[in-house]
């Protein structure tokens, strides 16, 4: 019999996604950032003329922020947004009925005590049980591998695109943030402007440096390097790269000179216990926190790995047990500290204003564990809303006794909801038109920020709010 490393040689990809590093120091800050000046190599992709649809389609418009926790390695649905129950299942679980729900409670007790404010989109199907290939899919919402595949942008660049009217003089954050991992999709051939600022991993010290010693000499020298290097001005002869590279050194710049950054990158030990003492936790905080200082970030990616779970799954210092020891409090308590900040607008909290969405790349088999006690890739899964204007204590969809077959859609498009009727949904909530077009692409065929919308392909599940 294979191990389970042998039946996934390539699953280390989608189950290590580095949430642990070196603390973040301004200098690392700007050097990770740094490593975001991508693509631009082409005409108007800092004001992208766009094609517009006939009519705009009807948004929900219900949100001004989004959290994407993204959860690399693939959970197992069975076990977590759709539970089913079985002689596999563990006693420590204390599945329980909550309203209309089943749901995990020992394995999930802070997010068991919200069920209120969640709804698991259930009818959910992948296009790959392939994680590089999925993961990338979740993110792009598009075909790696088809045309445009190379140089699409992560989703939240599309976000940080859309925004960037609404950005006042005092925004000094980037529109888009991954927290938690190295290594991130950019925006593709689109201006690094709406490239993430990517952010390994975060310090209980914050930034971890000072400002620079004489701030005179050194607003004296950046000046000089901007009257030196004036190819970096519009209208460069030397084409886009430069452009990127002088919005890289002003929003550097702007960073450096903040008095506010290093408490918005860091956090107190009290906020770090009730986070669960862990580095996803510290993540957690850090997001909400960015959008509490309201300084134009708008789209961020939490990355947390170690899902793929082919054996041992249920192991009692392992598997499910061990992901939830850090992901239920930080994902608990971040969803209860936004529900008790206030929003931008008056009245609301965070909460109201941001959508949190959490989803892997695809889902596990179902029914009993395999010969290692563990679960293998499947393209059914499930995805969890809550924020944002979602009518949470739902799910969307009914599957069958162990999550493999759909009984009831639940939904208007009454077949299976994918990867791009969720991004349709993400948009919709923000305001976006989703059937968009930018004729600014390297080849001319038109960028569609979802495929196929326009045509009536994909679209929202409006079931969710």
């Amino acid at each position: 019999m294979p191990s389970h490393k042998e039946i996934c040689d390539a699953c280390t990809l989608g189950g290590s996604f580095p949430v642990r590093g070196e603390g973040l120091s301004r200098r690392r800050l700007f050097r990770v950032a740094g490593t975001a000046i991508v693509g631009s190599y082409f005409a108007n992709v800092v004001n992208p003329p766009r094609l517009e649809a006939a009519s705009v389609p009807a948004l929900q418009g219900t949100a001004r922020n989004c959290i994407f926790i993204f959860m690399a390695g693939a959970p197992s649905h069975s076990d977590t947004w759709d539970l089913k129950e079985g002689a596999w299942t563990p006693g420590a679980f204390a599945p329980t009925s909550f309203g209309g729900l089943r749901f995990a409670q020992g394995l999930m007790p802070k997010i068991a005590a919200q069920l209120d404010r969640f709804v698991f989109v259930r009818p959910v199907l992948s296009w790959a049980a392939v994680h590089g290939l999925a993961q990338t899919w979740v993110q792009k919402s598009r075909n790696p591998t088809g045309v445009l595949g190379d140089v699409s942008p992560h989703i939240g660049s599309v976000v940080s695109l859309e925004a960037q009217a609404q950005r006042k003089p005092g925004d000094i954050l980037p529109g888009f943030v991954g927290l938690g991992t190295s290594s991130m999709i950019g925006s593709g051939y689109m201006s690094s402007r709406y490239a993430p600022l990517v952010v390994p991993s975060v310090s209980i010290t914050g930034l971890q440096s000072v400002k620079p010693p004489n701030a005179t000499v050194f607003a004296e020298r950046y000046g000089l390097l901007q009257a030196l290097d004036t190819d970096r001005a519009p209208g460069s002869p030397y084409g886009d790269v430069p452009a990127d590279m002088a919005d890289f050194y002003t929003q550097a710049k702007a960073l450096a000179d903040s008095p506010t950054i290093n408490a918005t990158f860091s956090y107190n030990a009290a906020d770090y216990a009730r986070y669960g003492s862990t580095q996803f936790g510290a993540t957690a905080i850090i997001a909400k926190q960015l959008l509490a200082a309201n300084q134009g970030t708008r789209f961020i990616q939490l990355t947390v790995g170690g899902w793929d779970n082919h054996a041992n799954i249920y192991a009692a210092n392992g598997g499910l047990f061990n992901q939830m020891k850090f992901f239920d409090p930080a994902v608990g308590t971040l969803l209860a500290d936004l529900a008790a900040t206030p929003g931008a607008a008056a009245g609301k909290t965070l909460l109201d204003e941001t959508l949190v969405v959490m989803i892997g790349e695809f889902g596990r088999t179902v029914g009993p564990v395999n010969a290692q006690g563990g679960r293998d890739h499947f393209q059914r899964m499930s995805v969890a809303f809550a924020g944002g204007g979602v009518r949470g204590g739902r799910a969307v969809g009914v599957t069958d006794a162990t999550a493999n077959k759909v009984v009831d859609y639940g939904w208007s498009g009454n077949r299976d909801i994918r990867i791009e009727d969720l991004t349709t949904t993400i948009y919709s909530a923000l305001g976006i038109d989703y059937t968009t077009v930018l004729h600014n692409d390297p080849i001319g065929r038109g960028y569609e920020y979802v495929p196929f919308a326009k045509d009536g392909v994909y679209f929202p599940v409006n079931e969710v709010f």
